[in-house]
């Protein structure tokens, strides 16, 4: 079946020069939302980023798939939601048929080895990280930062996975260093929080 425009487009990495600094935000964004734009500008603010790119998955192996929307789909709504010139929506994993994010920090370094990349996570997935697939491979490969998210303020506390790695977390005062450093290292950013989640949204879906 021949691809869309669109989706032929997204399953491309976006196009950056040398040098730059990127942070990776995946998810299914399903569908995308305010809550992760809010998590993208204080990234790119704190961070000094160059740009971040939204990693529109094929499915989360953690996640039902059953109420997942197709790609093309979610790919449009993130397009439809984005204004911002530094955030760009891609779908690689997809093509190159990457379910676990521990292959997909591989593939981006291989393929890009003169980026400097920082993996973003919301807070709320903190307290999952201990369960993702080959989760301390994906801490030694790429620095991490986490961003407080409504409910997990405290997780960097709590959390298994924050517990494992404390002696690696940064004050988030040094968080512009961060993609420069070697990883193991992590931060927690705090910032204004967005009580949306596409989960809420879905179930808004059906109810009306």
């Amino acid at each position: 079946m021949k691809q869309s425009v669109v989706l032929r487009e997204a399953m491309r990495m976006p196009a950056v020069g040398d040098g730059a600094k990127i942070g990776l935000f995946g998810g299914s964004f399903n569908p995308p939302h305010e809550g992760h734009l809010n998590l993208c500008d204080l990234a790119l603010k704190r961070l000094e980023l160059d740009q971040i790119w939204w990693l529109v998955t094929p499915g989360n192996p953690l996640k039902d798939k059953s109420k997942l929307a197709p790609v093309e789909e979610r790919i449009k709504k993130c397009h439809a939601l984005i204004s911002h010139p530094k955030i760009k929506v891609t779908a690689f994993e997809a093509q190159h048929k990457v379910r676990y994010t521990a292959d997909t920090l591989k593939l981006v370094k291989q393929v890009r080895p003169r980026n400097d990349f920082v993996w973003l996570m919301g807070a709320d997935n903190l307290a999952d990280f201990h369960h993702w697939q080959d989760w301390r491979e994906i801490a030694d490969m790429m620095p991490i930062a986490v961003i407080d998210r409504p409910g997990s303020t405290l997780s960097y506390h709590s959390a298994q996975a924050s517990i494992a790695l404390s002696k690696y977390r940064i004050d988030e005062g040094d968080a512009s260093l961060l993609s420069h450093m070697k990883p193991p290292v992590w931060t927690f950013l705090h910032g204004p929080r967005s009580s949306l989640s596409s989960t809420q949204l879905r179930a808004e879906q059906r109810v009306y």
